[in-house]
């Protein structure tokens, strides 16, 4: 019989998903600016969770424009001491105009965590629960920022070669990315070729091709790329990573984009489904409904709930997700749908942010966990 436990929180301006394990607590906290609230006082309320629980960061996500980077992480650092989580922030504004549309952190309690580093920087922390063995990595890019997007792309995969190896693993044990592109419009035809190269070269199309969201957004550092991922290493027979295939769709390999639909981690009576960015795609790899964005948002809905429903999940399992849309105004057609549908609420940042496609106005991305 499992030991372990899932608990899902609700505050005002905060959501929070614990999963209990024998011999672990892993939480999946998402903080919403409050109205009228000042973005400073977000970061004061994750500091604060940090006190009330004991949990140690992983690694933080935040959704704001970069000209509130430089004072939150002042506030950050002000508030929680010493920073030694990576924390990537991405220039994805509220729709509603406000400069921080909300912050996503990983966290774990009852385990000793350790920090990677490169150049003096933390870029990752790893754990161990008794059944496998976890990277978590943020805040990843190249140094040379002045070289071209698809050089600095493949530096970038690289550093995140280097910095999984300061944990003892290599790429074939990423389960997810996160890849955030600057003027991603500009070159992501570009970008798809780079990447693709560097996992045939490390085997990843002969063991497992992560799930992954190639998504819009600049970032402080000035990198024409930057980079999330979520690794890990099996340590007895209980865990595992297998991919999920999205049944109304095609594999993403089939049109020369490397990644999965979705992968499912079990370890420890948990099962952890990471579904990658998804957005209104036809099974044969074209848009579909293009510039239509309610179509595209009821496309790629159906999409994801059809995920979720072949490993017996739905939306109320979801631990955290993000929404982007390409043009702010029409962020309020997404409450619409989850209302006419019946969705139940879910712990979702709704950012504007740029689509990989020109005619692709919408796309989510969302984890979720339940007992095994």
């Amino acid at each position: 019989m499992s030991n372990a436990a899932i608990a899902r929180e609700t505050r005002s301006g905060l959501w929070v998903t614990t999963v209990r394990r024998a011999r672990a607590e892993e939480q999946y906290l998402t903080l919403w600016p409050l109205e009228g609230e000042p973005s400073e006082a977000l970061f004061e309320r994750f500091a604060q969770w940090l006190r009330e629980s004991g949990a140690r960061v992983l690694k933080q996500t935040v959704f704001g424009s970069l000209a509130a980077s430089y004072k939150g992480r002042a506030t950050l650092e002000g508030a929680c001491g010493t920073v030694d989580w990576p924390i990537t922030w991405i220039e994805g504004a509220a729709c509603d105009g406000r400069p921080v549309a909300g912050l996503h952190a990983q966290l774990v309690c009852g385990v000793p965590v350790q920090t990677l580093r490169l150049h003096g920087h933390p870029v990752g922390r790893v754990y161990e629960d008794g059944c496998a063995r976890y990277c978590v990595l943020g805040n990843i890019h190249t140094e040379e920022t002045s070289a071209p997007a698809p050089i600095q792309a493949r530096h970038l995969f690289e550093r995140l070669e280097s910095a999984l190896a300061l944990a003892g693993m290599s790429c074939t044990d990423v389960a997810r990315t996160w890849l955030f592109l600057d003027r991603i419009l500009d070159w992501y035809n570009d970008f798809n070729p780079v990447r693709t190269h560097f996992f045939r070269e490390r085997g990843l199309f002969d063991t497992l091709v992560p799930a992954s969201t190639g998504i819009g957004g600049a970032n402080p550092a000035g990198a024409a790329i930057l980079a999330e991922a979520y690794a890990l290493q099996a340590i007895g027979p209980d865990a595992s990573v297998v991919e999920v295939p999205s049944p109304l769709q095609c594999p993403a390999p089939a049109y020369g984009s490397a990644f999965s639909r979705a992968v499912e981690i079990a370890a420890a009576g948990i099962r952890h489904l990471l579904i990658s960015g998804t957005a209104s795609i036809e099974p044969g790899g074209k848009t579909a409904h293009p510039n239509d964005t309610p179509a595209q948002i009821e496309r790629a809905m159906r999409v994801v709930e059809a995920i979720l429903e072949s490993r017996e999940m739905g939306f109320a399992d979801v631990s955290r997700a993000v929404v982007y849309f390409r043009n702010a105004s029409e962020a309020p057609l997404f409450a619409r749908y989850c209302a006419r549908e019946g969705i139940p609420p879910f712990p979702a940042i709704v950012a504007r942010d740029d689509i990989c496609r020109d005619d692709l106005l919408f796309e989510i991305e969302l984890d979720a966990v339940a007992e095994a």
